[in-house]
């Protein structure tokens, strides 16, 4: 079952409980996954982490703000679409994978980091985010 099955599913089942929050949260994230399929592109885990950036970026937005009611409604939705990504890879097994891309890339200075996040994101896919990734690379290139 692909991912966006699985969440009209889970909009369905939120409905019937009567969670409207959660069900409304899950029709957002639906129709950016239905979008994707139209264009052509169908990759579920990179629209869900876009999603999820954007969800976090507002939340954060919201609380420099001081609205709280809408931050932790942003807050809510990253929570959400989490449950339906991949699950992420820790920091030791991260930093293994930095090391092998670094050793096979040939890499050894900071100016070669996109030789190196360009051989380490396909083997990824997904279970870490890039800004995790890319402070990783930095730390082991100039170090």
């Amino acid at each position: 079952m692909s991912v966006l099955e699985q969440m009209q599913a889970d909009v369905r089942t939120a409905m019937k409980a009567g969670e409207r929050e959660r069900a409304a949260a899950l029709r957002m994230i639906v129709d950016s996954l239905q979008q994707d399929v139209k264009l052509g592109k169908g990759d579920e885990v990179a629209v869900l982490q876009r999603e999820r950036k954007k969800r976090l970026e507002a939340a954060d937005a919201y609380g420099e703000a001081g609205r709280g009611e809408q931050e932790s409604a942003e807050r809510f939705e990253a929570e959400l679409i989490e449950g339906y990504l991949p699950q992420q890879l820790s920091d030791e097994d991260l930093a293994a994978l930095v090391e092998g891309a670094i050793a096979e890339t040939g890499a050894s200075e900071q100016r070669q980091m996109g030789q190196v996040m360009s051989a380490l994101m396909p083997k990824l896919a997904g279970r870490a985010d890039g800004k995790r990734v890319s402070t990783a690379v930095r730390e082991k290139l100039g170090a």
